[in-house]
């Protein structure tokens, strides 16, 4: 099935996608299973020449729409049908090719948040097709939404990255301290967006945000680096989770009398559109 790359290796994604119609869930996999193969790409074990070659056949495929791959065939699919812009997923592209290099560091605010947009803000842009939002400043959210998320990855994969020569953050608490804080101001500023989700998926992004913001609070509870250094990968337990789907009950209320979305994060995508023309992707 199309949502086992889901089930094995998004474990959060996987909880709040159960609150999905099959349909919407079947092209979400489609999104995830073509991310995680690019993932895949640049995270294995060969050589970087090699890497290299493969994403460079891979990109071309995508571009020719060589159906004889399942992923790519999948993708098209939901591109054509969700009317998403291919230049989104050019960025995508884009993104993931700043990590085939033989060492990645990233040394101002501006780059991180570029490189967050390229990764993952491209995604939630992407899934808020999918899920039927139309509302230009709630897309807006959606790409703040996807950013967050990639924020809460950097500050939490600093010791992996580092083991795979990439920096995108310095190793060091304060650090991690202020890329978390950073996210919380995408992840406000997603929220009000939510509301322009159709109701029947509504409750799936409500219970992904909250709980993938929570893994911000378990990363800031280890209070310094070698309680970080010694904590593995931090992930949020399964009581935490239960926790938080039932909190994402009180936010759905909320969402329900939310009439105008005033949204307030123009100062960031400013920031991102020094290199990202956002107007058109969306």
């Amino acid at each position: 099935m199309k949502s086992n790359l889901l089930k094995k290796h998004a474990k959060s994604f996987y909880w709040a996608s159960f609150f999905l119609s099959r349909n919407t869930l079947d092209k979400c996999s489609s999104l995830y299973n073509f991310c995680r193969t690019l993932d895949d790409i640049v995270d294995d074990d060969n050589s970087l020449e090699l890497k290299k070659e493969i994403f460079s056949k891979f990109k071309k495929d995508f571009k020719n729409k060589n159906l004889d791959n399942q992923i790519i065939k999948d993708m098209w699919s939901v591109i054509d049908s969700e009317n998403i812009s291919k230049q989104i997923v050019i960025d995508l592209f884009d993104g993931v090719e700043t990590d085939l290099k033989e060492k990645v560091v990233i040394n101002s605010k501006k780059d991180l948040l570029v490189y967050s947009y390229r990764v993952a803000g491209t995604v939630g842009l992407m899934m808020s097709k999918i899920l039927k939002v139309k509302n230009r400043e709630a897309l807006k959210g959606a790409i703040d939404l996807g950013i967050a998320m990639q924020l809460t990855n950097i500050a939490r994969d600093v010791c992996e990255d580092k083991a795979r020569n990439r920096e995108y953050v310095s190793h060091n608490f304060s650090e991690i301290r202020e890329v978390i804080n950073d996210s919380q101001i995408f992840y406000e500023n997603s929220f009000r967006s939510i509301c322009n989700i159709p109701i029947r998926s509504r409750f799936s992004v409500i219970v992904a945000r909250r709980i993938y913001r929570k893994i911000g609070d378990y990363i800031l509870k280890q209070k310094n680096i070698d309680n970080y250094n010694k904590a593995g990968k931090i992930y949020v337990p399964m009581f935490e989770k239960v926790i938080q789907t039932f909190l994402s009950i009180f936010d759905f209320v909320r969402l329900l009398f939310i009439k105008n979305l005033n949204y307030d994060n123009q100062a960031n995508h400013k920031i991102l559109e020094q290199e990202v023309n956002l107007n058109e992707r969306i």
